[in-house]
């Protein structure tokens, strides 16, 4: 039974200028619809329009029919109705989304009084088996935590659970995995699955990883620039697409074994040397007299090597220790414990003078190129900012930026624009050259595509590895999307709870991972198509550990899928031993019990 009808559905927002074009769509009862496109298709403003939460000035014309019920043209309080009993809403960010001045449970306890007009404590117990539902381990005891306090992963839990308060009819999740690591990514899509099939609620999928849509939606539709260029049954357009905008997306989509990862290079001179690096942070608490509450190790010892011309990644779960091991090179100072060495020089004993000179020989890229801009200043006068702050003179300046744009792909008149007049892959090119400016030899490339649709991401991994190989840079890259780590990488080290627990070159860990965590990690990748996906994917169970309580032993046994089924002795090892990285630049592993085929020097 169809439960949602768009037919010839358009949206304005000035004269002679649509972001929506004419879509029509159709969706059924416990039907999963992926909905799916480029940066700026229109396919959040397509979501908006449904759920009647565009801004004042937008003009839509066309149908929107929840069942029977005719949506376009109602007043805000009727719609507000409709959102409260028959349609829902799962947004990008979580933590944007919730309020930060009230518990999580008030949060879900409120949803449920306005779309059943439970009473408080009613609607308190309600809130609960909601956040059980929808998989929030500990739910009595997370109602009570505020926002800031849970994970990316549970935050998008509880926006699930305040979802299916009002047991929608329809559920619209837009990109509600795309800040997340692999393994979270897989949880909340199985959560969101699970609570489509006990509510019987249709879902609309909207989102930018085709592989997320090959493992979860039942028929995809592929907009372009608000319009709708095909859509059909998951498994036929994935292999035969009909449209080339489709296929132009399809094989833009990153897949691990596609093609040999780059060769390690053992030869090149060292640019950056890490041992035993530690960060710990404190846990303050307290709004006027603040007491230290506990302590969070996010770097907890690690150590590893850069060579010219290599890429090394950085990889695991969201809060391992990742950024904060490139917040802690970047800043060139003494560490807490442990070395940093740059280019042959200790941080700890540089002066001023030093470290700014050293410093124009380490740059980073950051996530968001949005947020990395100054949207005030013309992206020639961005470029040329760290020229300035170099002592570069005015006179080779222009030249300069002429230069770095042609080098990331960029047009020249290019210089005189905005951020805001640039794509989000323009803008990444442009925060690409701007950390070209100084001919760094160290580039940090915090999670550098996250932030862009597939189309952009391949031509931005591109720009990454033709600039690697023409200029010898040396890459330390983070991040979550391991299809994209195979691609780009030479050498993987993967951290958990800020440590690393295996090392070595792609082709070893990805063929072979020797610890557990790094085969639930693969284990999580989204498929690259649904005939895979359907049976593929493997939850990783359970959440990480408190940071500031890390087990005893191993950190990751309570959360390891051997660990159960270990002999007592072996399991009693795993209890009481911390496990230390051994074996060889090729390959270490932190583990008692390696996986099957793994070969590991001891």
């Amino acid at each position: 039974m169809t439960v949602l009808r768009a037919a010839d559905l358009s949206v304005g927002y000035v004269p002679g200028m649509r972001a929506v074009r004419g879509v029509s769509f159709t969706v059924a009862a416990r039907e999963v619809l992926g909905i799916v496109g480029g940066s700026g298709s229109g396919k959040t403003t397509l979501a908006l329009a449904v759920m009647g939460l565009l801004p004042e000035g937008a003009r839509v014309t066309g149908s929107v029919r929840l069942r029977d019920e005719e949506l376009v043209g109602r007043s805000d309080a009727e719609l507000s109705r409709v959102r409260a009993s028959g349609l829902s809403m799962v947004f990008q960010d979580p933590l944007s989304a919730l309020s930060p001045f009230l518990t999580v449970g008030e949060q879900v306890a409120e949803a449920v009084r306005i779309r059943s007009g439970a009473g408080r404590a009613a609607a308190r117990v309600r809130a609960v088996e909601l956040l059980d539902l929808a998989a929030v381990p500990n739910a009595a005891r997370r109602a009570r935590a505020y926002p800031h306090e849970l994970s990316g992963g549970m935050r998008q839990r509880v926006m699930i659970a305040m979802a299916i308060a009002g047991d929608p009819a329809v559920i619209l999740a837009d990109e509600p995995t795309a800040a997340l690591d692999v393994t979270v990514q897989a949880r909340v899509l199985d959560v969101l699955g699970t609570v489509g099939d006990a509510t019987g609620a249709a879902i609309v999928l909207i989102t930018h990883d085709l592989g997320v849509v090959a493992g979860f939606a039942d028929r995809v539709m592929v907009m372009r620039e608000g319009r709708v260029v095909e859509t059909g049954p998951v498994e036929r357009i994935y292999r035969e697409p009909r449209a080339a905008y489709t296929a132009e997306l399809l094989r833009c989509l990153p897949r691990i074994g596609d093609q040999d990862p780059p060769r390690h290079r053992p030869e090149r001179p060292v640019v950056l040397e890490v041992d035993g690096l530690v960060r710990h942070c404190p846990v303050l608490k307290g709004a006027l007299v603040r007491r230290r509450a506990g302590t969070v190790r996010a770097v907890d010892g690690i150590g590893f090597e850069v060579r010219e011309g290599e890429a090394l990644a950085l990889v695991g779960e969201s809060g391992c220790g990742k950024t904060t091991t490139l917040m802690e090179i970047l800043r060139l100072a003494r560490p807490e414990k442990g070395r940093v060495v740059v280019l042959g020089q200790d941080t700890a004993s540089l002066n001023a003078a030093r470290r700014k000179a050293l410093r124009r020989h380490i740059q980073i890229v950051f996530q968001d190129p949005v947020a990395s801009l100054n949207p005030r200043m013309r992206v020639a006068d961005a470029i040329a900012e760290p020229l300035t702050a170099h002592g570069v003179r005015s006179s080779p300046l222009r030249g300069r930026v002429t230069e770095l744009l042609g080098l990331v792909g960029l047009k020249t008149d290019h210089a005189r624009r905005y951020p805001h007049q640039l794509s989000a892959g323009q803008k990444q090119r442009v925060a690409i050259a701007r950390a070209l400016a100084v001919e760094p030899r160290l580039l940090l490339l915090d999670e550098p595509v996250a932030a862009l649709d597939v189309a952009a991401q391949a031509s931005v991994m591109a720009l990454l590895e033709s600039l690697r190989d023409r200029l010898g840079l040396a890459y330390l890259l983070v991040s979550h999307d391991l299809a994209i780590v195979h691609r780009i990488a030479h050498r993987v080290a993967v951290m958990h709870m800020g440590r690393i627990v295996e090392s070595g070159t792609v082709q070893h860990v990805y063929k072979a991972p020797a610890h557990p965590y790094t085969r639930a990690l693969l284990d999580a990748v989204p498929p690259p198509h649904p005939s895979l996906g359907r049976h593929r994917r493997v939850l990783l169970r359970g959440d990480p550990p408190d940071p500031m309580s890390p087990l005893s032993g191993c950190r990751f046994r309570s959360r390891c899928p051997r660990y159960p089924t270990l002999a007592v002795a072996d399991a009693r090892l795993c209890e009481e031993q911390d496990p230390r990285l051994c074996g060889d630049p090729d390959r270490s592993v932190a583990c008692h019990h390696l996986l099957g085929g793994a070969e590991v020097g001891r």
